[in-house]
C-alpha cells in the first residue's frame, strides 16, 4: 500500500485545502500552453528602464514539463509563477483553490511580467 502524505499550497490570502494523495512512481506530463498576452506600452513608457531583450514566449507556444521539471524553452520567470502548480498536478493533485477550475485536473496562471503578461493553461497530459 503506498505511502499517503499531506500537502498544503498557498498563494496570497486564498487557501488551498489540505490534498492527500499517494506516492507515485511516476509523476504526470503536464501541459503548459499559453493563451493569452498583453503588451502595456503606456506601463513600459512610465515605469520600465529600456531593455533590449523580452521574454520570447508567443501564443499558441506549448511547453511539456516532465517529472514537474521546468520545459527548457520556458521562460525562468513564468515558471516561478506557476512552478508549484505544475508539481502538484504532476503528482495528482488539482482542486485548486475548492474548485476554481471547471476541470480541478487544470490550472490558468500569468506569469509576473507587469508589463508584458502572458497567460497559461496548465492541465495534465497522462
Amino acid at each position: 500500500m503506498p505511502e499517503s502524505s499531506q500537502r498544503r499550497v498557498s498563494s496570497g490570502t486564498r487557501r488551498i485545502k489540505f490534498i492527500t494523495y499517494g506516492r507515485y512512481d511516476k509523476l504526470k506530463r503536464v501541459r503548459i500552453t499559453a493563451v493569452r498576452a498583453a503588451d502595456y506600452k503606456d506601463l513600459q513608457e512610465r515605469y520600465e528602464n529600456p531593455i533590449e531583450h523580452t521574454c520570447d514566449v508567443k501564443v499558441g507556444d506549448v511547453f511539456v514539463s516532465k517529472d514537474g521539471e521546468r520545459p527548457e524553452d520556458l521562460c525562468p520567470s513564468a515558471w516561478e509563477s506557476m512552478e508549484k502548480f505544475v508539481r502538484e498536478l504532476a503528482e495528482g493533485g488539482g482542486n485548486f483553490f475548492d474548485g476554481w477550475m471547471k476541470d480541478p485536473q487544470t490550472a490558468m496562471i500569468s506569469c509576473n511580467d507587469g508589463f508584458r503578461p502572458v497567460s497559461f493553461f496548465i492541465e495534465t497530459v497522462d
